[in-house]
């Protein structure tokens, strides 16, 4: 391979760790270039850097036709999506234009799952509102929580994040539903109980999301849908913002349709210092970051990096 090889990185986990990566990949014969970014870069401005890479390794960035039709303009010959997700990416158009492209699928199961794991244990016990509290207003305060055993928790998805999900939650004695129209049985799981969406929400204390995007699921969670759902439920997402009507949670939120949500990802990001959501203390975000540990980072990244060599070697 050319030595000279440059490739883009937008990535932000990787961003984050990148000196650990960059010896590594010139052993491939690889320059790794770090995006300045801290979330996504614009598609205007990814039409402008992207002509002068050979590769690029993708975050959540707008990776559309028109992006990969200006980096055909200069020297970009293949591209590694970072990650499980493909939602921003136009593979259609990587196909048509015959530039080779694939993702790192299976990389973060347990680590995403983990999240929302906590996620859900903060909304029973309330334990992010506690510590807000003492933090920002000297408080001591001891709000009664709900307790989770004999609950029953939805999860909708039930590939790597989801299948993980439902491996923690065998342990915490509740009653499990899952909604994935593309995996079929209980995958091993004696409590699990299949159903499909939105069968079955009025029995829900939790809602969980862990599936892709994709155009069959984009408000999912709509009005139709989060009306049945039982009264004071919880919400969470570390899946894909747009799964869920933002507008429609809200509402239910304020009024108490659904009693709390816990959010890593949102349908736009960062969260806009407007949102409604910010000012609902019975809530807890994360910045789109669940699959964001050290150890899922190295395994993910040393995946990209192997794929786009292998591209880069076969273009050149």
């Amino acid at each position: 391979m050319n030595t000279k090889m440059k490739v883009l990185v937008t990535c932000p986990p990787m961003l984050g760790m990148f000196n650990e990566f960059v010896e590594h990949a010139k052993k491939l014969g690889i320059e790794l270039v770090a995006a300045e970014t801290t979330q996504v870069l614009s598609e205007e401005e990814l039409i402008e850097l992207l002509p002068h890479y050979d590769g690029w390794i993708i975050g959540d960035d707008p990776a559309t036709k028109q992006v990969f039709e200006a980096g055909l303009t200069g020297k970009l010959k293949a591209a590694v999506k970072w990650g499980i997700g493909v939602d921003n990416v136009d593979f259609a158009a990587c196909k048509e234009l015959n530039i080779p492209i694939i993702n790192t699928p299976n990389m973060f199961g347990g680590e995403v799952a983990d999240v929302a794991m906590a996620f859900l244990l903060g909304l029973a016990r309330e334990t992010y509102f506690i510590d807000r509290e003492i933090r920002t207003n000297h408080g001591w305060p001891k709000p009664a929580g709900m307790s989770v055993a004999g609950k029953t928790v939805g999860v909708v998805g039930f590939g790597d994040i989801g299948r993980n999900t439902v491996k923690r939650l065998s342990g915490f004695d509740v009653n499990v539903t899952v909604y994935d129209p593309g995996v079929e049985g209980n995958q091993g799981f004696d409590f699990v109980t299949r159903k499909n969406f939105p069968e079955g929400l009025e029995e829900l204390d939790f809602l969980i999301f862990t599936c892709a995007l994709n155009k069959h699921n984009f408000h999912m969670l709509n009005a139709d849908a989060i009306v049945k759902l039982k009264a004071g439920a919880k919400v969470i997402n570390v899946a894909r913002g747009p799964l869920i009507d933002e507008k429609v949670l809200i509402t239910a939120l304020e009024s108490g349709h659904v009693s709390a949500a816990a959010l890593d990802v949102f349908e736009e990001e960062p969260l806009p210092k407007a949102s409604p959501l910010r000012d609902m203390p019975q809530c807890i975000f994360g910045s789109h970051n669940g699959s964001n540990t050290k150890e899922g980072v190295r395994r993910a990244t040393f995946e990209a990096i192997t794929k786009i060599s292998t591209f880069l070697n076969e273009a050149d």
